[in-house]
């Protein structure tokens, strides 16, 4: 799976991730002599050394510029430099030193240990696998219809969830969504009454790529197919007692709901 950001300075690298969750600073936060981490907010002792460095922005003093360079001079440069959002200090020292970087990356996605490889603007995940589907949350009357998937389905089975389906290839979302909806529920009365932009959610060695829509329907009963073994009419503010599939609170978020 390939996740595109912005090039920061231009390169090729390859390596296993070492994912820092908190803002950064080379000054203090990592031993030129040794490469290994010293303030790094329970990771210290683990070595930066070929590992693709990934963590929010840099911080600190300017001077950090030149311990990436120590780094380098001492043999202990990460292979790379991967960021939310790009800083001075930290982009000036990867330029001085020749590390690739890039930014604009969602890191939410990234785990520790994961094998990528950095090439231009792009970070190539090599264990991930994508799948793009679409949620449809049904709504009527300021309930939304949601439905307990079957042991039947290859994953998240026993999972309260909305209506949702893989994308196949040349279709286009709102066609996937009008089409699971009637499979799935048997309803032909939705409306489309709003969507959300693409959300990625990552479970695993999957990373799913959600396109949310809301839909109004009418007083039909929902009729359950194999994939389905329960359904519920509920509100948003009830979820909290059923266990639903990974993301869908952020699924409703991004719907208003």
């Amino acid at each position: 799976m390939k996740l595109k950001g912005r090039e920061i300075f231009k390169g090729r690298a390859i390596g296993r991730l070492l994912v820092l969750d908190e803002a950064f600073s080379f000054l203090g936060g990592v031993d030129p002599k040794t490469g290994l981490l010293t303030v790094a907010s329970g990771r210290e002792g683990e070595n930066v050394e070929n590992r693709i460095l990934v963590f929010p922005y840099g911080k600190g003093s300017t001077v950090g510029s030149y311990t990436i360079m120590d780094l380098k001079k001492n043999g202990h440069l990460p292979a790379a430099i991967v960021n939310v959002q790009a800083e001075t200090i930290v982009a000036t020292g990867a330029v001085m030193a020749g590390v690739p970087m890039i930014d604009s990356i969602d890191i939410s996605l990234l785990r520790d240990g994961d094998r990528a490889v950095v090439i231009g603007d792009g970070l190539d995940m090599m264990d991930l696998v994508e799948k793009r589907v679409v949620t449809c949350v049904l709504r009527r009357k300021g309930k939304m219809l949601i439905l307990k998937r079957s042991q039947k389905v290859g994953t998240n089975k026993g999972k309260w969830a909305a209506v949702s389906g893989f994308i196949e290839r040349g279709e286009r979302p709102e066609e996937t969504a009008l089409k699971e909806i009637v499979e799935e529920t048997g309803m032909t009365t939705a409306r489309l009454e709003g969507r959300a932009e693409t959300l990625r959610i990552r479970d695993g060695i999957y990373v799913w790529s959600i396109y949310p829509f809301l839909f109004e329907v009418g007083d039909e009963e929902a009729r359950l197919d194999w994939e389905h073994t329960e359904c519920a009419w509920v509100d948003p503010a009830e979820l909290e007692g059923y266990d639903t599939v990974p993301g869908f609170r952020k699924v409703l978020d991004v719907l208003g709901l």
